[in-house]
């Protein structure tokens, strides 16, 4: 065979397989040829015992920098597979499998194709890919700000300035009665009367500048800062903001057909006020703003706000009046000094506001001096707070309409998350609100007292006395809670403070019916067991259960120790009267004591039960917490707590209801151009607080006290009627309030300073008011009462109440142990049914403590030591509160001001 016969193909996919075999060495029994061979034939083609293919050699030698040249070739490469170093495939070129580079690299594919975007960029690996490159951010940022000055500029050229002549005419909201027919249109009756900028006062403008932009002169009319807080905090969902420059506010008064707290309106607002900044001069500006702000009492613009507050035109205002309306411009609900006890009890009531109004004035005219618009001298002129006419001027508003629109308009606000009506929205109007409020139930209540108070109160000549008198009421449905007349006062331009929804008149033995609730509901302790025992093992008592009815009773705890007050002195009871009822023994069923109003067994009746159970009957029937007294003293059980005649006349009526509790309400249905905005929700929500079968025993105990008690001067024609009277410590308060089935009316009345800026005002004793000897709920409360509920359910067919089931078990039936031969009360009192106690009775004796041999009702002891601190003599028919044994200020302050004060000014259905 020829020593150059030309050798088999080598099979495809050599490469790098045969570079491996060449530098195999020793352990593959081959070897290849030395790197300093020479590139001869003979050398090329050596003995097949080396397995060495043609170009062995150079093949060899480009195999020892191959791996390495590959890699640099992959990384300069934009893509694709890895090739040889020549840049050829697999088969064919210069690197094919004939080829000097045959096996070393991989097939090349097309050059990768540019992306617009290079990102993640490519030839880059790990983070680095990652990385936006410098060109990138750069073109991000101009991107972005190119796309906002597009935008911006969109929006400026869509949006047009306010026309202030627009924005001046507020809508009304009309009310109706429940029978649909219009009760007034209020809210947009002022408007805002226009006036130019001459006629707005220089210290107008200066103050408006002081306290709320002082830069106005010279700034662009949008605060950068201030908006991008009110968009941060709208987005993250914190509470709305509105623009900080005087600009800003105007943009947002004047745009009435836009109220919502968007985003989108937001950025309207941006783009309005940067053209308003830009193209309507300063004067027009602060012209359109003190003309179309809001500033309280249905006043719009400056003009109206001047006739509301200070019964002058604009340009008549002096700088400290100006200062004021400056002020109020900050929120009138909480700045205004007559209060908005009907937005927010709590917050908005007359003292508050007015400490507001007060600090607010003064800062806003110092400030005046530091901005240099008003000197020190004239600073010094200004150091009373400037007086204000009463906050109703609207004639239409006269009479019981301006009392019933407050309750409806608090109503609403009160309850935004029902409503869904804020107090913003309900003042730039619009809307139709249809009330629960029987036309001819308020006028029938208000003919009722109107009646009364000529007959009987007569300040011009019994200035002493009938001075100050004022009188409240309300009518509740007892189905549904709608309320259906209220009487808050003479007339609600003249008389601010609503009666009917304002707390402070403590509402005495009308409380009673709360304790028997709470003693037929939980019942009463067992002094054997432990504390923590007998709270769970209760005694449910009935109604003919015996308690005792002594006067200047000694008031124990129901584990039968003796109540003692933090001085350590001993509590005794007094009934209305100094009376004792039933003597010798004292002992009365608690129907004759609700009957005869017998303070010493409901004061024990409700120690035995627990004052937290009586306070949480009373919140059950439906009053609220907070116009309850403390519960610490044995006398919170005969009311010295203070709810409205509102929340009264709604908690009787839960009995009424067979104990199914409905909040009252004064609005049925809000419509607006967009349709129903608001309906009560009916029936469905009503509460069952109270069996059927309690409610109904107390409703039947209550019928007695009408029937044959204190309040038989309610009694009705063909109607039953149940009620109860009351008549507080002092002679300072005296109620009535009593039901039918169809309704439940609570009356109160009561003396306080008419002038609501004092802020003294007490409430005042009535012994010889009206002509009588002392005022009682028996009298005019009661008188009042039936004159209205005649009228009111005339053509109403009578109903009976449900005839009560059997309940409870009779407390303390047996009958005591016989009197000792000993001396006794019993022999020393005279045998009359209803003897009045002399002082003997309560004199100290030798005798051992009371708490160590009396029982509860043990007749044989005589009252020793004690304190006489149980009241004193109310001289009525029904039962006076007594006052709490030297209770402390913070007592006297969740006690309504226990000792005659003001109390609270309430709230909405307080």
């Amino acid at each position: 065979m020829s020593e150059h016969r030309r050798k088999p193909p080598q099979p495809q996919g050599g490469g790098r397989a045969a570079a491996r075999r060449g530098q195999s060495g020793p352990s593959s029994g081959r070897r290849a040829a030395p790197r300093g061979a020479t590139e001869s034939p003979s050398d090329s083609y050596g003995s097949d015992s080396y397995g060495l293919g043609p170009y062995g050699t150079e093949d060899d030698e480009r195999q020892s920098g191959g791996r390495a040249e590959s890699r640099r070739a992959s990384q300069r490469s934009t893509g694709g597979r890895r090739r040889g170093p020549e840049g050829g495939g697999r088969r064919g070129g210069p690197n094919g499998p004939n080829g000097p580079g045959r096996g070393r690299g991989r097939a090349a594919g097309p050059p990768p194709k540019k992306r617009f975007i290079d990102y993640p960029r490519a030839g880059k690996y790990g983070a680095v890919r990652w990385i936006p490159s410098w060109r990138q951010v750069t073109g991000l940022f101009i991107g972005f700000v190119g796309s906002l000055v597009a935008v911006a500029g969109i929006g400026y050229a869509l949006v047009g300035v306010p026309d202030v002549a627009k924005a001046a005419n507020a809508q009304n909201n009309v009310y109706y009665w429940a029978d649909g027919s219009q009760m007034v249109a209020t809210g947009g009756e002022t408007n805002r009367q226009i006036i130019g900028y001459e006629q707005i006062p220089p210290a107008m403008r200066y103050a408006v500048m002081s306290a709320e932009n002082k830069t106005f002169e010279t700034d662009s009319g949008v605060d950068p800062m201030g908006i991008a807080r009110a968009l941060f905090n709208m987005a993250k969902g914190g509470q709305t903001q509105g623009g900080s420059t005087i600009t800003q506010q105007y943009v947002k008064n004047a745009r009435l057909d836009d109220q919502s707290q968007t985003l989108t309106r937001k950025f309207k607002e941006l783009f309005i006020s940067i053209k308003v900044g830009t193209n309507v001069d300063k004067r027009e500006i602060m012209a359109g703003y003190l003309n179309t702000a809001y500033y309280g009492r249905d006043s719009y613009g400056m003009q109206a706000a001047a006739r509301a507050y200070f019964n002058k035109n604009a340009k008549d205002l002096d700088p400290s009046e100006c200062a004021f309306l400056a002020a109020v411009l900050k929120g009138a609900t909480y700045y205004d000094p007559a209060g908005a006890p009907s937005v927010d009890p709590a917050n908005a009531t007359q003292a508050k506001n007015t400490k507001r109004a007060v600090e607010r004035w003064k800062w806003i005219l110092d400030e005046e001096v530091k901005d240099g618009r008003m000197t020190a001298a004239e600073r010094a002129k200004y150091t009373t707070f400037p007086k204000m006419q009463n906050p109703r001027s609207n004639t239409a508003l006269g009479g019981q309409i301006g009392y019933l629109v407050d309750l409806a308009k608090g109503y609403l606000i009160n309850n935004t998350d029902k409503t869904g009506i804020t107090a913003d929205q309900l003042q730039q109007g619009g809307y139709s609100i249809y009330t629960t409020f029987d036309k001819k139930k308020v006028q029938a209540l208000e003919k009722a007292v109107t009646k009364v108070r000529k007959a009987n109160i007569k300040p011009d000549e019994r200035p002493k006395t009938d001075k100050y008198v004022q009188f409240g009421g309300a009518s509740v449905d007892p189905t549904t809670g709608a309320i259906k007349a209220v009487y808050g006062g003479e007339d609600a331009t003249k008389h601010f403070t609503n009666n009917a929804d304002t707390t402070g008149a403590q509402v005495g033995s009308t409380f009673k019916t709360f304790v028997l609730a709470a003693a037929m509901k939980w019942g009463v302790r067992d002094p054997d067991l432990e504390a923590t025992q007998a709270q769970d093992e209760r005694t449910q008592v009935s109604p003919d259960s015996i308690y005792s009815g002594k006067n200047k009773l000694k008031i124990k705890n129901y584990d039968d120790t003796i109540w003692k007050d933090k001085d350590d002195k001993e509590w005794l009871q007094r009934n209305d009267g100094d009376e004792s009822y039933n003597a010798p023994s004292f002992r009365i069923d608690l129907r004759e004591a609700m009957r005869v109003s017998a303070n010493s067994a409901y004061v024990q009746l409700g120690m035995d039960v627990g004052l937290d159970k009586v306070r949480e009957s009373a919140t059950d029937a439906g009053l609220l917490d907070s116009s309850l007294a403390s519960a610490d003293f044995p006398s919170f059980s005969i009311g010295t707590s203070d709810p409205s005649a509102i929340r009264m006349a709604g908690a009787y009526a839960t009995f009424a209801a067979s104990g199914k509790q409905n909040t009252p309400y004064s609005v049925e249905t809000v419509t607006s151009k967009d349709g129903t905005v608001f309906e009560h929700e009916k029936i469905a929500n009503a509460k069952q607080m109270f069996t059927a079968q309690v409610a109904d025993n107390v409703t039947d105990v209550l019928k007695t006290v009408v029937d044959e008690g204190t309040g038989t001067a309610a009694q009705l024609t063909g109607r039953e009627v149940a009620g109860k009277t009351g008549t507080t410590d002092g002679n300072k308060s005296a109620w009535f309030v009593g039901y039918t089935p169809q309704l439940s009316t609570a009356i109160s009345m009561f003396r306080m300073d008419d002038d609501e800026t004092n802020k003294n005002r007490e409430f005042l004793e009535m012994y010889g008011t009206g002509g009588q000897e002392k005022i009682h709920g028996a009298s005019f409360p009661a008188e009042i009462w039936h004159d209205y509920m005649e009228q009111a359910l005339k053509g109403t067919p009578s109903k009976d109440f449900p005839t009560p089931e059997p309940y409870g078990e009779v407390v303390d039936e047996d009958p005591l142990p016989s009197p000792t031969p000993s001396v006794t009360e019993s022999e020393e009192a005279p045998p009359t049914p209803s003897p009045t106690p002399t002082e003997e009775e309560v004199e100290p004796s030798p005798s051992p403590s009371p708490s160590e041999t009396c029982g509860t009702f043990d007749v044989t002891c005589q009252d020793t030591g004690g304190t006489d601190t149980g009241g004193t003599d109310e001289g009525s028919t029904d039962g006076g509160v007594t006052s709490s044994p030297t209770p402390t200020e913070s007592d006297n302050e969740s006690n309504g001001n226990a000792n005659g004060n003001g109390g609270n000014s309430g709230g909405i259905f307080g």
